[in-house]
């Protein structure tokens, strides 16, 4: 697969873009609804996709030989679906073509979040801490 098929595999929801909170003692993860400050909160797309790690340093790169290892992909990501052998969701876009049954089954972090930047410096997001990333249908 080249890196352009295995991108065109990320369904665009924007939920990785979230911070997150990870229990140092369950490694549980606790999605926030604060976003990195690359992502547009409305397309759910990054602002700076393909200068992001100068921007953000910390962003991750999702990889078919990283995917297994990276516990906080939400259960809705079509890359932890297809690691998993569950295959892409009905609402992906690469099924039907656009980003807008994505949105419209709430699967995307359009219009749910903050961007960090009006967050302020060091929050507490504990206060942040919510849980509808992990729904998902199909």
């Amino acid at each position: 697969m080249t890196e352009k098929e295995w991108e065109s595999l990320c369904d665009g929801c924007g939920k990785c873009c979230l911070n997150k909170l990870i229990d140092d003692d369950t490694e549980e993860v606790y999605f926030t609804n604060v976003a990195c400050k690359l992502l547009n909160d409305k397309t759910c797309d990054c602002q700076k996709y393909e200068r992001r790690f100068e921007w953000v340093p910390d962003c991750y790169k999702v990889t078919p030989e990283n995917v297994a290892t990276i516990e906080w992909l939400p259960p809705s990501c079509s890359y932890r679906r297809l690691q998993e052998g569950r295959g892409l969701p009905s609402w992906h876009p690469l099924l039907t073509g656009s980003k807008s049954e994505m949105h419209k089954q709430g699967m995307s972090v359009r219009r749910k979040v903050l961007s960090e930047l009006h967050v302020g410096p060091d929050p507490d997001l504990i206060g942040y801490i919510v849980v509808w990333p992990l729904d998902e249908i199909d």
